[in-house]
């Protein structure tokens, strides 16, 4: 597993308007190709009389399926630029459609390939960019006396404080991004005197928006 990419939060939409041609971006977040195909199926539905439905999308951990289609725009001018977009700001599984309603005044060839990607870029603003970040849940089983200096301590520090449980002892949960396990476990022992019992359970990826 990565331990941390970026991708969009989830669905966003933006329009824009180019020399009296209409730009509309929809933007989503997909982990299959299968989902990609959906979403672009579910735009077009919408749209049954643009000019063009282009899309792209860029699906795997490490970019293995990576698709761009001009729909009946010159070749290159579409769906390529809309992808050189995902590319350049590093998002995984992430698709776009930007559907097209001509409005009466060619581009050109380097219009279009400008359009298609300004579209993308604002569609992606539209969506919000995040970075997933890989984290390990910790739980930490320390006596009830402790709980006040445990707690104030994880909530003053970087790391994120996701549940308390009380049972015949206090367990704390905590996230702790993946490669800082060993550090975290040193800072604890030595706030508790090593009192505690802290263990690793599962992992899971946390989300930061970045813009």
């Amino acid at each position: 597993m990565l331990k941390n990419y970026k991708t969009v939060k989830g669905f966003g939409e933006q329009e824009i308007i180019i020399s009296k041609s209409r730009f509309i971006a929809y933007v989503e977040r997909a982990e299959t190709e299968q989902e990609a195909i959906n979403f672009i199926d579910k735009i077009k539905k919408m749209h049954p009389s643009a000019t063009h439905n282009c899309s792209c999308y860029m699906i795997g951990e490490h970019d293995q399926i990576q698709k761009a289609n001009d729909d009946g725009e010159p070749s290159g001018t579409a769906g390529v630029p809309m992808l050189e977009v995902l590319k350049k700001q590093g998002l995984k599984d992430t698709v776009v459609v930007v559907t097209r309603y001509f409005g009466g005044i060619k581009l050109g060839g380097g219009g279009l390939i400008r359009a298609y990607g300004k579209a993308t870029t604002e569609g992606l603003q539209a969506a919000q960019v995040v970075e997933r970040k890989l984290h390990h849940e910790m739980k930490i089983s320390i006596d009830y006396t402790w709980l006040g200096k445990v707690e104030n301590e994880i909530r003053s520090s970087q790391y994120l404080l996701k549940d308390i449980q009380y049972a015949e002892n206090v367990e704390v949960f905590v996230h702790v991004l993946s490669d800082e396990e060993e550090t975290f476990k040193s800072w604890m022992t030595e706030i508790t005197n090593g009192q505690a019992t802290i263990s690793c359970e599962d992992q899971t990826y946390l989300e930061f928006v970045i813009s």
